[in-house]
């Protein structure tokens, strides 16, 4: 499957105005994740275990 196929949506935590902004799509295998201003450099893959820990950590406030 191409990136081009997957339904990326930014964070809920992006800035509004256009800068600083990330997007995210979801597979039943991988969560990936993307720079808006930088589509064309690739993107992170995470597994949805290591997606799920690291939004804790956002949540939690340690990262």
């Amino acid at each position: 499957m191409s990136t081009h196929d997957l339904n990326w949506h930014k964070s809920s935590h992006s800035n509004p105005s256009g800068g600083h902004c990330a997007e995210v799509a979801e597979t039943p295998r991988a969560v990936l994740a993307r720079d808006t201003q930088y589509r064309e450099l690739g993107h992170l893959d995470f597994t949805p275990g290591e997606w799920t820990a690291f939004l804790a950590e956002v949540r939690a406030g340690r990262l």
